[in-house]
């Protein structure tokens, strides 16, 4: 029988091998035909008399990439609609559905016949789970190989038997640790917790897998032979004690009951492993079945899985216009930013020239290479021989003829206009003039900057933000006059680099930072109330930001939030800054002396390491002090949510930003705004327009005109309207959305 997403051979000693390698994908992911499709291959190995066992192998560079999510929310989309109908109906299929994958991994475990999983490339979520259901797994010894049970990350969680295999074949601390951080596993890793058997050379790989069946492996689960042990023990035991009661609390420290499927995890186990095995999945299938109806699995899932996998693959990139392959790229300003952004388009493989106005800057910038790429060595993260190559492609220059022949060149100099003037000029004289020209600034209008430009079709924004070899999002800044070609270039510049673009129309501040001023504002004003600073903090942390507000600024600069309020102050007027605001930033810096970090004095201390950072108990006496008992704790939580969420409809109100799953999925990578909501907007949506306006009102005459809801969420609220509907993403083209 001939299969469309497997090739199936036996060979002369009766091992059959099956090669999964789905035709028109990138990497294999499993939909419900590769399961019907496995299914039959399953019964083909069970019935023939001349077959010992099986390896499941993949024909791609990666393993899988797990189950395609889009399945689930076709899934979920059927229950939605049958609900209405017959509730009852409904639960049953979604929860057969939720059960297939399930079924399928028990059916092959059970088949009487061994299967090992030879484990190739990267193997993630279901596909792994498939893996755990074989009786023996091998792994190549490679670094392109990582396994993971990442579903946690997307409101989800191992609803295949993930659950209960791994905390039966290695102990529950470790299990938990996995499942609930989503921790990627190296084959050396996976082998010391228990969950692969053998690491073998990759070219030796599919031998070593078929030579576990030639010496006997036993086709039973440890789970299903008699007087089998928990590894860490039993649930009752000392250790499960010392274990759960803690593990419950961690639980609610790192995620504040914020993330259902994480909760879920803990209670898979924990009831999984008090019950025989099959038992145990049907608890994990109720589980499964609960969670995928939140919320919080709905929004994720579209925003950190679908929308971030739209967005990388270009989705914004206009239509018509031919892709770039950068033979070399062009950073001007070899300081703190700049280095970063050379030292990304190196580890893309890309040559890069580095300017600054002399050669000793230069050569600064480069070692800012030198030092991240080394301590990746160190951490065994990269290869002596990657490093090497790395910091070839990086030519440290202070001359700009040496932009010649650039086909993209960023300029990352000093925030002032009368310097990027200069710079633009020079850079120009020496690019061709099919090159493109971007800006790194995070403050200035590009269409102001591009006045400096003999091209201003070819003459764009390009905002990463800091540091950037580990900030994932770029904004991509168009200019009143930027052309598709410069949009086109720079989206492929992005996506070279492996981080995310999100397109924005110009306007102060962009989209990002725009939201960011507005929860550090949020925060001066609680501290301005008499809100002790800790409860701030705590709040913000509660509500689902992963840094508070205080801490954030302490992180930008203190000093640099002076900056921008008195440049904010003379470009549109004493009013469009909060005057008591001014005073808590102008006493820190000015009396104080605590301008962030970087003098290791801000909102915090920061004292010598080992010792952690600790607010300033001076901040306290700035401001008469409320009792934390009078405070609204669930309020602070609100408002900080809210006022960033306002600022996002205002955005798109402006026609700023275009696109929802952009709002999102930038409100998400840039300041980690509560993964849980899907992001800004999708917060919103969560909510519903007209209950949103409502706790809008309210908090405006409690806390001012920053939570005035714009006109366009009173419109939305009145016609019940969320923004995935009134700015559907999938109605107009790209090169529409971005004029």
């Amino acid at each position: 029988m001939s299969y469309l997403n497997f090739t199936v051979e036996t060979d002369a000693d009766g091992i059959t091998l099956v090669t999964w390698d789905m035709p028109d994908r990138s990497m294999n992911v499993i939909t419900e035909e590769v399961m019907d499709e496995l299914e039959k291959i399953i019964d083909a190995v069970v019935a023939d008399a001349g077959v010992k066992g099986a390896v499941i192998t993949s024909g791609k560079d990666s393993f899988s990439g797990g189950a395609d999510l889009a399945m689930l929310q076709k899934m979920l989309g059927l229950f939605q609609k049958e609900k209405a109908k017959n509730p009852e109906k409904a639960a049953k299929l979604l929860f057969d559905g939720v059960g297939r994958m399930g079924s399928l991994c028990r059916k092959l475990e059970t088949s009487g016949k061994p299967w090992v999983s030879a484990i190739n490339g990267a193997c993630m979520g279901g596909a792994f789970e498939l893996s755990l259901a074989c009786h023996g797994r091998v792994a190549a010894d490679s670094d392109k190989v990582k396994m993971a049970l990442p579903e946690v990350k997307v409101g989800l969680f191992p609803g295949a038997g993930g659950t209960q295999r791994v905390p039966r074949l290695t102990d529950q601390q470790q299990a938990l640790q996995m499942m609930t951080s989503g921790q990627q596993l190296s084959p050396q890793k996976a082998k010391a917790m228990g969950l692969i058997h053998e690491i073998a050379p990759a070219d030796k790989l599919i031998d070593a897998a078929k030579a576990m069946i030639r010496n006997g492996l036993k086709p039973v689960a440890p789970w299903d032979e008699k007087g089998f042990k928990l590894p860490g023990g039993p649930i009752y035991s000392a250790a499960g004690a010392n274990l759960w009661p803690p593990a419950i609390a961690i639980l609610r420290r790192e995620t504040y009951g914020n993330y259902p499927a994480a909760a879920a995890i803990l209670k898979c186990v924990y009831e999984g492993l008090l019950v025989p095995f099959d038992t145990a999945l049907r608890i994990e299938q109720r589980y499964f079945t609960e969670i995928l109806q939140t919320k919080e699995a709905a929004a994720m899932i579209r925003s950190l899985f679908v929308s971030l996998q739209e967005l990388n693959k270009g989705a914004r990139r206009p239509a018509g216009v031919p892709e770039t392959k950068f033979k070399k790229i062009g950073v001007i300003g070899a300081g703190f930013m700049g280095a970063g952004i050379a030292y990304v388009t190196a580890k893309a493989g890309i040559p890069v020239v580095l300017i600054d106005r002399d050669m000793e800057a230069a050569e600064k910038g480069k070692a800012h290479s030198d030092g991240l790429i080394s301590d990746a060595v160190k951490k065994g993260r990269a290869k002596p021989e990657e490093k090497e190559k790395l910091l070839s492609l990086i030519t440290p220059s202070a001359d700009y003829a040496d932009l010649a022949g650039a086909d993209l060149v960023i300029e990352a100099v000093f925030e002032d206009s009368g310097v990027k003037k200069i710079a633009t000029e020079k850079a120009e004289a020496a690019l061709k003039a099919s090159a493109i020209f971007a800006s790194n600034t995070s403050t200035i209008p590009i269409t102001s900057l591009a006045k400096n430009s003999a091209r201003p079709k070819n003459f764009i924004g390009i905002h990463f933000f800091s540091p950037v070899d580990r900030m994932m999002l770029v904004e991509i800044i168009l200019g009143k006059k930027t052309g598709d070609q410069a949009l086109a270039t720079a989206i492929d510049y992005v996506r070279a680099i492996k981080k995310t673009p999100v397109v924005v129309n110009d306007t102060r501040g962009f989209y990002v930072n725009r939201c960011v001023l507005r929860y550090m504002s949020e925060a001066y004003k609680m501290l301005i109330e008499g809100v002790p600073a800790p409860m701030i903090e705590n709040a913000a942390k509660a509500a689902g930001m992963p840094v508070g507000p205080l801490a954030l600024t302490d992180e930008t600069a203190v000093d640099l939030a002076q900056k921008i309020m008195k440049q904010t102050a003379r470009d549109l007027g004493e009013k469009a800054v909060d005057s008591e605001q001014m005073k808590l930033i102008d006493t820190l810096v000015d009396r104080h002396g605590r301008f962030g970090r970087k003098n290791g004095k801000g909102f915090y201390d920061y004292p010598p390491k080992p010792a952690k950072k600790k607010l300033w108990p001076g901040l306290k006496d700035l401001y008469p002090q409320k009792r934390p008992e009078d405070v609204d704790y669930e309020e602070l939580k609100r408002r900080f949510l809210m006022t960033i969420a306002l600022e996002a409809s205002r955005v798109m109100e402006e026609g700023i930003v275009t696109d929802p799953r952009e709002a999102d999925v930038g409100s998400i990578l840039a300041f980690g705004f509560a993964p849980f909501t899907g992001g800004a907007l999708s917060y919103i949506d969560g909510i519903g327009a007209k209950e949103f306006v409502a706790i809008a009102r309210t908090l405006q005459k409690k806390y001012g005109a920053e939570f005035k809801p714009p006109k366009l969420l009173v419109d939305m609220a009145a016609k019940g309207e969320t923004f995935y509907q009134r700015f559907d993403p999938y109605a107009k083209g790209p090169a529409k959305q971005a004029a």
